[in-house]
């Protein structure tokens, strides 16, 4: 993916969810509300999760944003916006940590399959760059300098396999 690609797809993602969720919401007509209170059956709580069919809680994140004073006030969206990308970034991590685990022949992800995945894809990476991943451990890296020279790959070294090819038979130059 070229340079902002995985942002503009996440953010087109983010937005499809959230105007889906807020959508679908109408005011009461003129009848519903002249209607007396109590008539009829009472409707089951729906979660802003659900509406928003996002499986990370949108209250609990509106809940942080408010009370970590980020600012004086906090809009209905932003918390729907925010567990949008966490629930994006999180599918996108743990996809590429079960293909590490599946690539190492293992059914459980394990922090070292996290940092894996992680350093291995170039936009996470950046992202993360400064993340340290506990029990990740480090990438493979072999500087190319430390690693053993080639021998007998040349053609200038190496010497021919019989003599008789190297120079003409003596039966030839005689005749």
């Amino acid at each position: 993916m070229r340079n902002g690609a995985f942002i503009n797809t996440c953010r087109a993602q983010i937005l499809s969810r959230a105007e889906s969720s807020f959508h679908g919401r109408r005011r009461k007509s003129e009848e519903g509300r002249r209607r007396k209170k109590g008539g009829g059956p009472k409707k089951k709580p729906v979660s802003r999760s659900v509406r928003a069919g996002l499986q990370f809680p949108v209250g609990r994140i509106g809940r942080y944003l408010k009370k970590g004073r980020y600012a004086q006030r906090v809009g209905t969206g932003a918390p729907v916006y925010m567990a949008a990308v966490l629930e994006y970034l999180a599918a996108e991590v743990l996809e590429l940590a079960g293909n590490a685990a599946r690539d190492n022949k293992k059914n459980r992800i394990i922090p070292r399959h996290v940092l894996l995945a992680v350093r291995n894809d170039e936009e996470l990476g950046k992202l993360l760059q400064g993340v340290t991943i506990a029990h990740g451990g480090v990438l493979p890296n072999i500087n190319p300098v430390l690693l053993p020279k080639k021998t007998g790959g040349d053609k200038a070294t190496k010497e021919p396999k019989s003599p008789s090819k190297a120079a003409k038979s003596p039966k030839t130059a005689a005749s």
